[in-house]
């Protein structure tokens, strides 16, 4: 294969949920195939069963270093690191076992990442149940490579075609959510979402601020973020020659950025943005993380332990996510 490909891993998720049924389905794609020298960091048991259930006739290769891997006669390279006994997980039953194996996975191909031996991650999902039953604290896929690479300002941007969405907070309850809209986290992932767009290609991204309250607070009625924190961060970014405008309404903000109006929208709060773009494309929608010092895509979805093992997941999610993977490692530009 063609060695300009760049090479991408694919975290096989959760060995109990629909991780890798949807990774097996997605690496023998040929779109996928003609983009990227793709390789799998996961159980090759686990592969080769979710193949087999599949009705595809590809064969693994197996390493358990990645000097080892290889692509070729068309094999499904696979990096094993001999940590899962796959004989003994049930499909859909949780299992501190499986979670030690998907953060493990998640480790290593961070490593390689950050040593600059691989151009992107696309991860499938991981149950946060099964890793803290493991002993890992880390909430998700952003958490654990940030703790791994000691990166500062992270941030969880969801696309769905054309809609794109950065979230402020992610991970945090409702009732915890507000009090990380203040005036400096706004400004940072305004920021932050203008360094990556610019570098992606938009050379003036246009970035919609959502509102934290309904009706954006109705002068104050409702709440007082917008005023203390949300439209002073906005003004800080028009200042530096930042695109950004609002708060808007999220109820208002979505649909302009669905017609176009923004490149780019700015949630507050993980369901103010998890909700449109999931109802304008479930399928397609996809996550991307920005701050870290790599390239990582994701799945959108969980690990759907209800039909774990009957060969029926969706894998569009994982295709798009490994096709923007290769977007952005190849030419830096999401589109």
């Amino acid at each position: 294969m063609s060695g300009n490909k760049p090479i991408i891993a694919v975290t096989m998720g959760d060995p109990a949920g629909v991780g890798p049924e949807v990774t097996a389905k997605a690496i023998v794609d040929k779109d996928v195939l003609a983009r990227t020298r793709p390789f799998v960091v996961g159980s090759a048991a686990a592969l080769d069963v979710a193949l087999q259930q599949s009705g595809s006739k590809a064969k693994t290769r197996v390493a358990h270093a990645f000097e080892d891997l290889s692509w070729d006669n068309g094999a499904v390279a696979v990096l094993d690191l001999e940590n899962l006994d796959y004989a003994s997980i049930q499909p859909g039953k949780l299992s501190a076992q499986a979670g030690k194996a998907s953060v493990e996975w998640i480790l290593k191909a961070g490593e390689l990442a950050a040593a600059g031996k691989i151009q992107a991650i696309s991860t499938a999902p991981i149950n946060k149940e099964a890793c803290r039953m493991a002993g890992y604290k880390d909430i998700g896929h952003m958490e654990i490579f940030q703790r791994q690479t000691n990166s500062t300002h992270v941030a969880t941007m969801l696309v769905a075609e054309q809609l794109r969405v950065v979230h402020l907070t992610t991970h945090k309850s409702l009732r915890h959510a507000p009090d990380f809209v203040t005036k400096d986290n706004v400004f940072a992932n305004i920021k932050l979402t203008h360094d990556h767009f610019v570098r992606w290609g938009f050379p003036k991204p246009r970035i919609g601020v959502a509102a934290l309250n309904p009706h954006a607070s109705d002068g104050g009625l409702l709440g007082d973020e917008e005023a203390k924190h949300i439209r002073p961060a906005i003004e800080q970014a028009l200042a530096q020659g930042i695109d950004a405008a609002g708060p808007v309404p999220s109820d208002t903000l979505f649909p302009l950025a669905i017609g176009g109006k923004y490149d780019v929208v700015l949630a507050m709060y993980h369901d103010q943005g998890h909700i449109p773009t999931k109802v304008h494309n479930w399928a397609l929608s996809i996550a991307i993380n920005l701050g870290l010092p790599f390239i990582r895509t994701s799945v959108d979805h969980g690990t759907a332990f209800d039909i774990a093992g009957k060969n029926i997941a969706d894998h569009k999610s994982m295709l798009e996510a490994l096709r923007v993977a290769a977007l952005l490692a190849s030419e830096s530009r999401l589109t």
